[in-house]
């Protein structure tokens, strides 16, 4: 019972957000008359905000590690208004043009991420200036002007679906695919929760690790089902089904992950460790550039034109997302699910405050308060889970046998960790 205590107050901001994001959404299917949740509306959802969710992954995991990037909106639009010349301007086709923007997206997280890891420069100062110089490397590259239309290979990515094996009337690869994907998420849970029990870290116990599996599921087949009822699954639910579950992987099962949250957590420790935290962090920018690259790519084909404005506030949205989904301010904390759900819940209410009728200014208002709800609930809960943990230990300690409270040698005088 401890362990399942300690396991839901050490997550209450992630099952938190989880609960909020489901009163959300039942919110707003009872004030659009269920317009929310129908089958056409889910997918615009999907298409609408998977440039966030995109970002909103790689935002996480460059704030576990204690850093911040501001320059993502600017690299979106940069990468999209090269990748639009390409296209347009030089005949080159999509197969070339995809591969050469993600290497685009890559060299620029390492150029940030070599000043931030090796030359010591703050994330902050680094980024920002990232985002002034792509920003106006893009209004250089348009000459100010728009570039489209783009064609229709690259516009499948934003707006296309996933071809059906079969016409039965139901999208049968979109269950087959939504199987899949529940299977590898649950698979995921239960390899987290050995790896902490080998560990000796707490768990919770088998019924509520099976009723969360379980939950996740049906979650994941009940979105499966809504989709194959409409058109299927489009191509970039696909790309986020794969970013989602391959980068819940590698935070949570392998050693890269384990790193990455090292570094945050503490970085003289990490470093002390053996981890070696200045290639993490430049890591983490180059993976940074390349999902934001890929973003750029998908926006730029929703969008069917390079803008010079693209990509404008698309990092505050990203920090947004990752915050509401359970990261700390402070590094070493969130989860890749976590982000995932800050972006649906800034998605959700973006789209139920429009079917609503709600300007943008009061759209703007409410998704201020709800960020800094989110950041003051996340004090809140490493407050209470310090206190808990000091009650704890002067309860053990004022339990525990006079004999046990006493040194052993007691009149041997103390040594300071270096034995002087």
């Amino acid at each position: 019972m401890n362990a399942i205590r300690d396991v839901l107050r050490n997550n209450a901001r992630q099952y938190g957000m989880v609960i909020a994001l489901a009163v959300i959404m039942i919110l707003f299917q009872i004030l659009t008359g269920g317009l929310l949740l129908r089958p056409l509306n889910i997918t615009n959802l999907i298409m609408q905000n998977s440039y966030v969710v995109i970002l909103a992954i790689g935002m996480m995991l460059v704030i576990i590690t204690g850093h911040i990037d501001l320059s993502v909106g600017s690299v979106v639009a940069f990468v999209g208004a090269v990748s639009a010349i390409l296209l347009t301007g030089w005949g080159l086709p999509m197969p070339v043009v995809v591969p050469l923007a993600l290497v685009l997206g890559a060299l620029i997280g390492a150029w940030q991420g070599f000043w931030i890891a090796y030359v010591r420069i703050p994330a902050f100062i680094v980024t920002l200036a990232g985002m002034l110089v792509f920003r106006g490397a893009t209004m250089i590259v348009l000459g100010g002007e728009s570039v489209g239309p783009l064609p229709r290979s690259l516009r499948g990515l934003a707006s296309g679906f996933v071809p059906d094996v079969a016409d039965i009337g139901l999208h049968v690869l979109t269950l087959a695919i939504g199987v899949l994907a529940a299977a590898a998420l649950v698979w995921v849970q239960w390899r987290t929760r050995a790896r902490n029990a080998h560990y000796g870290l707490p768990v919770a116990s088998l019924q509520l690790t099976m009723a969360k599996s379980v939950a996740t599921a049906l979650v994941v087949m009940v979105f499966s089902y809504t989709l194959a009822v409409y058109s299927g699954i489009p191509v970039v639910g696909l790309l986020l089904a794969v970013l989602i579950v391959g980068y819940s992987f590698v935070m949570n099962s392998t050693t890269t992950g384990r790193h990455v949250y090292a570094v945050g957590g503490s970085e003289k420790a990490a470093m002390l460790s053996g981890v070696r935290t200045q290639r993490t962090t430049f890591w983490v920018f180059v993976n940074m550039g390349v999902l934001s690259a890929l973003a750029g790519l998908v926006f730029t084909a929703r969008l069917n034109a390079a803008t010079p404005r693209a990509g404008t506030m698309f990092e505050l949205d990203a920090i947004a997302a990752a915050f509401i989904g359970g990261a700390s301010a402070t590094g070493g904390v969130g989860t890749v699910i976590g982000a995932v759900v800050g972006a649906l819940v800034m998605g959700v209410m973006n789209n139920g405050m429009s079917l609503i009728g709600l300007g943008v200014d009061w759209q703007q208002t409410i998704k201020g308060l709800v960020l800094l709800v989110a950041v003051a609930f996340d004090i809140y809960s490493k407050k209470r889970i310090g206190f808990g943990r000091s009650r704890a230990a002067v309860r053990s300690t004022s339990d525990s046998p006079p004999s046990e409270q006493t040194q052993e040698h007691p009149t041997e005088p103390a040594r300071s960790p270096s034995g002087i």
